[in-house]
């Protein structure tokens, strides 16, 4: 079997390729690895090597280094790939798939990542891209892909990134008009998110619906109506939390494997922290899984 790294120096706030590939280079030796190191020089390098390995026909282990955006470029290169087994080394912002497992700290352990087990995971895909874990449009989609430009200020760590880009986007506006089909329903009106969860985790920490897995083959789907930046300071402590059940006029929550959102303009659309754009956006739960492995005795909770 082959070991893939494949390094993001822009994920953190440091570039941290050096002190990643010592690592690596000492954890290959000492265990006699057949390995390589491969370092992303633009957005979209993770995914084109890792769509290489998986030409490649050979078994392959595949190491995101990097944040949940460096996960989700390998994840868009290995989705269906039968030959191809993904894990993350999380040295980003947010490092928030992780937590879907019962010790995300253990995914910062090489050595440990080398004894792993594995499972077959859903993927939620949106025309030729996938998201392993949350796909949403709306304000926190503009938060979401606004933090780069915040993270790498002076004393601005993820969290603090993402709380900028929230005030920010707070003061450009907040709800908007979308039309949204799902479960055979059609729902027209102004809307301040949408999320599509396979997993639980985005933000740095948000978990709006806690009931979302991403080996159960289904999407959990939370609108959230129209609220006045007033509201905002009500509602946004029970979204992170989960708490959506007891704000019922605000948050509506639907199981399904698929939606499509009408846009009356483009509009971003946040797939874990990676931006597209789009006016009609059909999301599903993707027909391709994903193998993902992680250290042994580690659960998906």
């Amino acid at each position: 079997m082959k070991h893939l790294f494949i390094i993001n120096p822009a994920a953190g706030k440091h570039d941290q390729t050096v002190q990643l590939s010592t690592a690596i280079r000492a954890l290959g030796e000492a265990h006699g690895l057949d390995y390589a190191i491969r370092v992303s020089k633009q957005a979209g390098d993770c995914c084109a090597i890792t769509r290489e390995a998986a030409a490649s026909g050979e078994e392959i282990r595949v190491y995101a280094c990097g944040g949940d955006g460096t996960l989700n470029e390998v994840v868009c290169g290995a989705a269906g790939a039968q030959n191809l087994a993904v894990t993350h080394y999380p040295c980003g912002s947010g490092n928030d798939f992780v937590k879907n497992f019962s010790d995300p700290k253990a995914f910062s352990d090489m050595e440990r990542l080398l004894d792993a087990e594995e499972s077959l995971l859903d993927l939620i895909q949106v025309g030729e891209d996938y998201s392993l874990s949350i796909c949403s449009i709306g304000i926190d989609a503009r938060i979401g892909t606004s933090i780069q430009r915040y993270k790498h200020l002076p004393l601005i760590g993820g969290k603090g990134a993402y709380n900028l880009s929230t005030v920010v986007n707070l003061v450009q506006g907040i709800h908007r008009h979308y039309v949204v089909e799902l479960n055979g329903r059609t729902v027209d009106g102004r809307f301040t998110l949408i999320c599509v969860c396979n997993g639980r985790y985005y933000g740095g920490g948000y978990m709006p619906v806690p009931e979302a897995r991403p080996d159960d083959g289904k999407l959990e789907v939370l609108l959230v109506k129209k609220v006045s930046r007033l509201q905002v300071a009500k509602i946004i402590g029970k979204y992170k939390a989960g708490r959506y059940a007891e704000i019922p006029e605000i948050f509506t929550h639907f199981t399904t494997d698929r939606v499509r959102i009408r846009c009356d303009r483009e509009e971003v659309v946040n797939l874990d922290g990676e931006a597209r754009y789009a006016t009609d956006v059909d999301i599903r739960l993707s027909e391709k899984k994903l193998r993902f492995f992680y250290p042994r005795g580690v659960k998906l909770r």
